[in-house]
């Protein structure tokens, strides 16, 4: 089981952590600052740094999956294989050192999180300023987007001016949790369609926008920025009519 850092911080740059495994599908740690590929988040890239220096470049972050390819509590750090890719993770990590037990740096590409981070709480600020169900969500280092499902026409210059806005208010973004027995009184608070909360712990990570005034709040378990105002020039560049009842928003920094 992988202690999940970023979970609880998510500007935790780096970690040190001890190798649980090595297999076809990555390299496992017993904690990470890393974020799986999940709810729409991309996974992260950056590198793994050994006890004698050498560095293993992370390309992303997925979750494990068992034989029966249910998803375990692991998360698992994919190494940039040489050459042809031909050659195995595991024959990859020998290679270069790196072997069950061994202490390391886990470093994520910073840069690269914050561009995410800035995203998905972007796209927090879509769900309070186009207040309809999600059908659909990715969210990148270069751009995100949005499926609404609903069928009435959106405004992309109004919607980037409500998000200016809302950056420019500079609204706290708080992690927190509620309980299942909450969620299921509030079923309201799941705005996606598509994805439902990871249940079996007793508790759901929340996130909320806003102190005096809520923006947003709801279910999810991504990373995002502490504050509205860390956003940025983030603007709407695309509206598309994906289907008779789909909508979808595409998120890109302005020039």
């Amino acid at each position: 089981m992988t202690q999940d850092l970023f979970r609880s911080d998510a500007y935790l740059g780096e970690c040190t952590a001890t190798v649980t495994a090595i297999n076809d599908q990555g390299v496992a740690l017993d904690r990470t600052v890393f974020y799986p590929l999940g709810g729409g988040q991309a996974g992260d890239a950056g590198m793994l740094v050994l006890a004698d220096g050498t560095e293993i470049s992370i390309i992303d972050t997925r979750k494990g999956k068992d034989e029966a390819g249910r998803f375990s509590s692991d998360i698992l750090h994919l190494p940039q294989l040489h050459g042809d890719g031909t050659v195995s993770i595991q024959t990859f990590c020998t290679e270069r050192g790196l072997k069950l037990g061994d202490s390391v740096t886990a470093r994520i590409d910073w840069a690269r999180r914050h561009r995410l981070m800035r995203f998905h709480t972007t796209t927090h600020l879509l769900c309070h300023l186009v207040p309809q169900l999600v059908n659909g969500c990715s969210i990148t280092p270069d751009y995100a987007r949005l499926d609404f499902n609903m069928t009435d026409p959106l405004d992309k210059d109004a919607l980037s001016a409500g998000i200016a806005m809302l950056v420019a208010a500079a609204h706290p973004v708080a992690v927190g949790s509620i309980t299942d027995e909450e969620l299921d009184a509030n079923p309201a608070l799941v705005k996606s369609m598509s994805v439902q909360p990871p249940r079996g712990t007793g508790r759901i990570r929340t996130i909320r926008i806003g102190q005096t005034e809520l923006i947003d709040f709801q279910p999810c378990g991504g990373t995002h920025v502490a504050n509205t105002s860390e956003i940025g020039a983030v603007v709407v560049t695309k509206i598309e009519k994906k289907s008779a009842t789909t909508r979808r928003v595409v998120l890109g920094f302005a020039p």
